[in-house]
């Protein structure tokens, strides 16, 4: 399936490797010419040049850190006008909500809320202009169901995903879509580090952690990133002009819930 993209321009978020990492390559596939960014500018560069030698699209890698107002000026001058934005950022630590003080909120809603929201203001009334405009803002299956210990990422994600709401209800008939990929449990350097935190805190291994893990997922398994890339590809497709303001889960069924 053509998704009718060829030659549009993303900005990638935190695509060094990872989810990002993994719409990047889904959208590289397709012919999408790339500004990729990261905090890691060794495996930022790794990946961009993978992406060039495996896909032959153009691919521009600006290091820095998108949670702040230096690292979205720097993406936004390598790419002041994308077809496609793909917000993404780390998630920030599990712990008990007692242990937070305001400067851990703030961190929090600056990288997982506030970021992306300035991202959407900087390129939107663009698209918007053109016509033409796909958001996708990488968020977590804990926005529909809730887990106690990533309270921060609860909060400040559930945040966007209001803002969200708005705003593509808005756009649409411009030809612009917003919406949200909310993932499971995928094979990630962040879903080690929250295994690791549930290991220590129950005594067990990480590799009994991870089996568990997976076991309990109706699918049986963990996800992987190529998956989790080309339900981001779609929504930034041609064909998907008629969804917005949708929050998708990509979690193998591990959501209970009907709706």
């Amino acid at each position: 399936m053509d998704l009718g993209i060829r030659g549009r321009t993303a900005l990638v978020c935190a695509a060094s490797k990872g989810l990002g990492k993994g719409c990047a390559t889904s959208l590289a596939r397709e012919g999408v010419n790339l500004v990729v960014t990261a905090r890691g500018k060794e495996a930022l560069d790794r990946t961009a040049e993978e992406l060039r030698a495996t896909y032959g699209v153009t691919v521009i890698a600006v290091p820095g850190d998108i949670a702040t107002e230096e690292g979205r000026r720097a993406a936004l001058a390598a790419c002041p006008a994308p077809d496609i934005l793909v917000n993404n950022a780390g998630g920030p630590p599990p712990g008990d909500f007692r242990e937070w003080d305001r400067d851990a909120w703030v961190k929090a809603l600056d990288a997982n809320m506030i970021a992306p929201i300035l991202m959407i203001r900087a390129v939107v009334d663009g698209m918007i202009a053109r016509g033409f405009g796909r958001i996708v803002n990488v968020t977590s299956g804990a926005v529909k169901a809730p887990i106690a210990e990533l309270g921060l990422s609860n909060g400040a994600r559930t945040g966007l995903t209001g803002f969200v709401a708005g705003l593509a209800r808005k756009t649409v008939r411009h030809g612009v879509t917003v919406n949200n990929l909310l993932p499971g449990p995928f094979e990630t350097d962040r879903l080690r580090s929250l295994l690791e935190h549930g290991a220590r805190a129950a005594g067990k291994s990480y590799e009994e952690m991870r089996s568990a893990r997976a076991a309990a997922n109706p699918a049986g398994r963990l996800g992987t990133i190529a998956e989790f890339g080309d339900a981001c590809a779609y929504l930034c497709s041609a064909q998907a002009g008629f969804i917005t303001g949708q929050n998708l889960l990509v979690d193998g069924g591990a959501y209970p819930g009907t709706f």
